[in-house]
């Protein structure tokens, strides 16, 4: 029975592999150049300055909502 199973799918064409149809797309595509370590450290150092950047952006608004909410607890609490 598995034998009849497998006969549907080895009769199927195979797809061919997707192929470039034009190749304008591979003469605009940049060369690769290899970064220095100095480069790389750069760009490490601005990633990490725009994460702490939105971090702190998070931060000062969950201050914020903090005092609102110890000003309630102090309205509250009177």
């Amino acid at each position: 029975m598995t034998t009849a199973k497998n006969q549907p799918a080895a009769t199927q064409p195979s797809t061919p592999a997707k192929q470039p149809t034009s190749t304008a797309d591979s003469t605009t595509r940049k060369a690769w150049t290899p970064k220095t370590p100095v480069d790389v450290v750069l760009d490490q150092i601005g990633k990490q300055e725009k994460r702490v950047a939105t971090m702190q952006k998070d931060l000062d608004l969950e201050k914020a909502q903090l005092g609102k909410l110890l000003k309630a607890k102090a309205v509250l609490e009177a």
